[in-house]
């Protein structure tokens, strides 16, 4: 199969049963379905906890009213349309406003509401963007997100390539996509893709492409070979992803996903505290109960494979979680912000219940 054949519809799922697909209209009419059938074709639909399923099938637990849907105040940091600029020399832009599938933790859920516009956007409303890193030459990094980057036409990202290495001050460019694992096909079957990352991916101004792998099961012989392809082409790989309940919330399932992107040369970069996104819940799991299963896990693995940092996206900054003992938990700022606050080193009395800092400058005041 090399053409995945997209879904949208949650009635097209012929494995789920009539009940269970009427109970998940609620939540389709709410935060819409995305899929494909590659994907689908991961679950072994026998395994009540399949963690492919519970990425991308949805939940009932999602209408949950906790959570906020802009958790970590992005409006807060746009600077122009589809553009963030919250860290110095880093700045974020949305290229697009969809995903090969869309997972059911995402933490930008507000781009998959129903009456959330997903036009697709013209160079006409990349300007704005271009014009405004232009002009700020302590921008040295630009993550091309969204969405998905690599869910746009090939001759929309290679002039959004084109563009921003014509900005001498922009090193480099990274592409923020879950895509090697959703759809490999997108990359094994566009030889252009590969021509353009091998064009603008040089020896002093890589291209990075930050890889969203949650489950080692996500990994198979057709994302192996897409991501072999994009480092031949030129590409650095990393990963990130969210520690997510049902998905890798255990000491076995990080350690093999770990291992398995070190053995592939796909350093693990970061693991996300679930943000508290608008039903986002059933997904989270107590940052002192994941700081424990992260810190075990990485004790397990080479050194190679135990470069991934356990931090929470906060509004104001990158907070990593370092430490714990009986009474506190230590945090620092990884990335701030405010410049200021890279002094910071945080303490709080332990909350075994928290699941945001904000828990935390709670009861702090109390």
């Amino acid at each position: 199969m090399t053409t995945p054949k997209y879904i949208i519809d949650i009635n097209k799922i012929s494995e789920l049963s009539d009940e269970k697909k009427e109970k998940l209209k609620k939540v389709t009419n709410e935060y819409m379905f995305r899929a494909n059938s590659y994907y689908l074709g991961l679950i072994n639909w026998d395994d009540p906890k399949d963690p492919i399923k519970r990425i991308i099938i949805p939940s009932e637990d999602e209408l949950d009213n906790w959570g906020d849907l802009d958790a970590s105040s992005e409006s807060k940091y746009t600077v122009a349309k589809g553009l963030e600029h919250k860290y110095t020399d880093t700045a974020l832009f949305l290229v697009s406003k969809v995903c090969g599938s869309i997972c059911r933790f995402c933490f930008r859920k507000r781009l998959f509401k129903k009456y959330y516009s997903s036009e697709i956007l013209t160079r006409k409303d990349y300007e704005p963007a271009f014009d405004y890193i232009r002009k700020h030459d302590e921008i040295t990094n630009v993550l091309l997100t969204g969405g998905d980057s690599l869910i746009i036409a090939t001759d929309m990202l290679e002039w959004i390539l084109s563009e921003l290495r014509k900005i001498e001050h922009v090193k480099i460019i990274r592409l923020g996509s879950k895509m090697v694992v959703f759809n490999p096909f997108r990359i094994i079957n566009d030889e252009k893709l590969l021509q353009i990352i091998n064009k603008y991916s040089t020896t002093e101004k890589k291209i990075y492409v930050m890889a969203h792998i949650n489950s080692h099961k996500e990994i198979t012989p057709e994302s192996s070979k897409a991501i072999e392809m994009l480092k031949e082409a030129g590409a650095e790989l990393c990963n990130q992803t969210p520690l997510i309940a049902g998905v890798n919330d255990s000491v076995d399932t990080l350690v093999k996903l770990f291992q398995k992107l070190s053995f592939m040369g796909v350093p693990p970069y970061y693991v996300f505290q679930c943000r508290p996104t608008k039903g986002n819940y059933t997904f989270s799991v107590p940052i002192e109960k994941g700081y424990k299963l992260f810190s075990e896990a990485i004790s397990k693995v080479s050194g190679l494979a135990k470069r991934a940092r356990f931090v929470m996206s906060h509004a104001t900054g990158k907070i990593e979680i370092v430490g714990l003992n009986e009474e506190n938990i230590f945090m620092r700022y990884h990335r701030a912000a405010n410049p200021e606050d890279y002094k910071k080193f945080l303490i709080f009395d332990r909350n075994p219940e928290a699941r945001w800092l904000d828990d935390y400058l709670v009861e702090a005041k109390t």
